[in-house]
């Protein structure tokens, strides 16, 4: 179990979090294990894998406190619950819902809402948000779109979802973003498919090799 504070102060020191959006626990695994390999000690198993929820379990018994796990894509509090009962130390929705912030915080975890709009933003930080997800960046003018936000709200940690690339991923923690979340630019379903976690591991390196040359010299 993480502390808080620490959780989120891992996020901000790596600025990536890759999530894991698979169709198996195989493929789950095999994408855990390329990560780690990288050097990316977080991961954020989305509540669309098949039985996610015993994944989190799983990862949090067999890795505890070298490997930060979240759970992604919670709509409701339901699965907020099941997933904070799993051992999750992040909890990351696609949209503010208020009870999944309240329970979260309850519980001690971060809270990673999701927004798009100023007025989102806003009032998912108001409510309680640790970070706020700004999805689908990419569709609303990417890096410009963070940088004009940092303007209004320059004291709101944004974690960028939607089009992050290892090309482009320095220009969003340059424009302002505390963080961004990477899927498929790490996790091909070609390495997937053929259990290479070497792949995934180098797909996961070169992300932060680029933050670190980039963005934290």
């Amino acid at each position: 179990m993480w502390i808080k504070d620490d959780s989120l102060k891992v996020i901000r020191d790596f600025a990536v979090i890759p999530v894991i959006r698979v169709s198996s626990y195989e493929h789950a695994m095999c994408a855990v294990k390329g990560i780690v390999g990288g050097g990316i000690p977080i991961v954020e198993i989305t509540l669309t894998v098949p039985n996610a929820t015993s994944i989190i379990k799983e990862l949090v018994g067999n890795y505890g406190p070298k490997l930060l796990v979240g759970a992604g894509t919670v709509l409701d509090v339901e699965s907020c619950r099941q997933a904070i009962q799993s051992g999750a130390d992040f909890i990351v929705s696609p949209v503010f819902d208020a009870e999944v912030v309240a329970l979260t915080r309850q519980h001690g975890k971060l809270a990673i809402p999701g927004a798009l709009t100023p007025t989102e933003i806003l009032i998912a930080w108001n409510a309680g948000a640790d970070l706020v997800k700004v999805f689908p960046c990419d569709s609303v003018g990417g890096p410009s779109y963070i940088r004009a936000l940092k303007g209004p709200f320059p004291n709101i940690d944004f974690v960028v979802t939607g089009g992050v690339t290892v090309d482009n991923a320095s220009k969003f923690l340059a424009a302002g973003a505390a963080a961004v979340g990477v899927g498929q630019s790490v996790m091909s379903q070609k390495a997937l498919e053929c259990n290479d976690a070497a792949t995934i591991s180098q797909n996961a390196r070169r992300f932060r090799e680029a933050i670190t040359a980039d963005h934290r010299k």
